[in-house]
């Protein structure tokens, strides 16, 4: 039997389980549809923190990973301090961290294990806002990725046990602002994008052993998107926003399909597509999103048709923008402010509005039951109408910040906010 037989039937059965629950599972930071999306769940429009909330476990250490959820556990990576003193130095932390992998009960929100997977005084610091747990971990449903950067990609069963891992060197980041890429699966490929101040690459592995598949060298600086791997036209891709260029590889041989210059500085978004457009976007300095087909794109598209439309203000700089139907939402830079532009043409239908009760915001727009979730570092989420017109239908106050993205199962909502994660379902 083919490996590529082998490699297609792998990809078919992990699509068949996951579409087969989609309201079960949570295996990627951006969901089942890895884009914001839930096809069926119906969590509460309305709590606070003496309503509607199921559990309220604490979680020890501190991080902005986004929990991912398979079956009846919830997993989560955190960072804790120690009281050990490392080398002095540099603008490195000056105490040795844990980096810890924990697994909790959906049901109950009790803490299942803990696992240590390393420790080690961190090369760098982070962003003040920014945390040492910020890249989010993935799963297949029969193993767990937990990523902690630098510090190493760990293969573990569900039980918590590392079966393998993998280190990639020491990532310097632009400023010292910490890492947040997250890992990407497709069938038995698993892929990181590696863009620092150093020497920057993308790499295919198999997730069964972390053996390469293959590496490409990147001439880009500091990014933190996440791959987004999308199949079209029979040809599997692997796209990747960063500041010089927007590059689409071949899932198998890693090879460039496309490219496209047009985005600014510190690209952090993910990719969301739909209808053979891929949409990409930067928000911190030249901001700029672009609207891309797929069918056109191939070479150097660089202000060719293949672009359908762009937009260079208002954009998003940390969270990743919602397409939902024919509409996309997105927030300008950091800030609560509010966009509503037609997918297909790139006209707004909505916006720039300034979102009460909310300043900045980090996590990724999450869309269910025809409304958007919006949560901010203050710990507010907003909920509007999946609408072309303005409508907020609840705004929910928690008592501290919320830096990861909202995580939807059936009935509940699952909010990390910087010292507990919370359950929201309905009493």
């Amino acid at each position: 039997m083919s490996r590529q037989f082998n490699v297609l039937a792998s990809f078919v059965l992990v699509a068949v389980l996951v579409s087969g629950a989609a309201d079960a599972n949570w295996p990627h930071w951006r969901g089942p549809n890895e884009n914001g999306l839930v096809d069926a769940g119906n969590p509460p429009v309305e709590w606070s923190e003496e309503k509607n909330i199921r559990w309220k476990t604490p979680i020890p250490g501190e991080g902005h990973a986004t929990p991912i959820v398979w079956g009846d556990r919830i997993f989560l990576q955190t960072t804790v301090e120690t009281d050990k003193v490392g080398e002095p130095g540099g603008r490195r932390p000056e105490k040795i961290w844990q980096y810890k992998v924990i697994a909790l009960d959906r049901n109950t929100g009790e803490i299942v294990w803990e696992k240590l997977v390393h420790e080690e005084q961190p090369h760098q610091g982070t962003h003040r806002t920014a945390s040492l747990a910020s890249t989010s971990g993935i799963t297949d449903g029969t193993n767990l990725y937990a990523f902690f950067g630098s510090q190493g990609l760990y293969c573990m069963d569900m039980d918590g046990n590392v079966k393998w891992d993998k280190d990639f060197g020491t990532y310097w980041s632009r400023n010292s602002f910490g890492e947040g890429t997250s890992p990407s699966i497709f069938g038995n490929t698993l892929v990181i994008n590696w863009d620092h101040e150093e020497e920057s690459f993308i790499v295919a592995m198999d997730k069964n052993n972390g053996s390469e598949l293959w590496r490409k060298e990147r001439d880009e600086v500091t990014s933190w998107t996440t791959p987004f791997v999308v199949e079209h036209n029979g040809r599997t891709q692997v796209i990747v926003p960063a500041s010089a260029k927007t590059r689409s590889y071949d899932l198998k041989t890693g090879e460039v399909i496309w490219e496209c210059a047009g985005l600014g500085t510190n690209v952090i978004p993910t990719p969301v597509y739909a209808n053979g457009v891929v949409y990409v976007t930067s928000g911190h300095r030249s901001p700029a999103m672009q609207a891309i087909s797929l069918d056109k794109a191939k070479g150097d598209i660089t202000g060719t048709d293949a672009v359908l439309w762009s937009i260079l203000q208002d954009t998003p700089y940390v969270s990743s923008p919602l397409l939902y139907g024919d509409r996309i939402f997105f927030l300008k830079n950091r800030n609560a402010i509010l966009s509503c532009y037609n997918a297909k043409t790139g006209k707004a239908h909505y916006g720039p509005v300034r979102l009460a009760g909310l300043r900045s915001v980090y996590a990724s727009l999450v869309g269910v039951n025809d409304n958007v979730y919006i949560s901010s570092l203050e710990g507010t989420t907003l909920v509007v109408k999946n609408s072309s017109e303005f409508e907020v239908l609840a705004t929910n106050v928690l008592s501290e910040e919320i830096a990861s993205s909202p995580v939807v199962v059936g009935d509940a909502l699952y909010l990390r906010g910087y010292y507990h994660l919370y359950c929201v379902a309905k009493e």
